[in-house]
């Protein structure tokens, strides 16, 4: 799943120690999770995008996602 962590963090001034302290997670699940090799669960995506002052839409890209029929949402 694509993110926007990555840049927001930029914009912000955050560095992956800093968002990860405050979302209760390791640097190394930031880091995976920007490298789009880990999926965020759906309460760590809330904190992020809470973080962040944002919807999880605004943060996580769901375009790629599919539904139980395997049908694009």
């Amino acid at each position: 799943m694509k993110t926007k962590i990555k840049e927001l963090r930029k914009i912000n001034k955050v560095s992956q120690d800093e968002l990860a302290m405050e979302v209760g997670v390791t640097r190394q699940t930031i880091i995976s999770l920007e490298k789009e090799k880990y999926t965020a669960s759906l309460v760590l995506a809330y904190k992020i995008a809470k973080y962040f002052h944002l919807t999880i839409e605004d943060v996580f890209d769901f375009s790629d996602v599919e539904d139980i029929n395997n049908e694009r949402i």
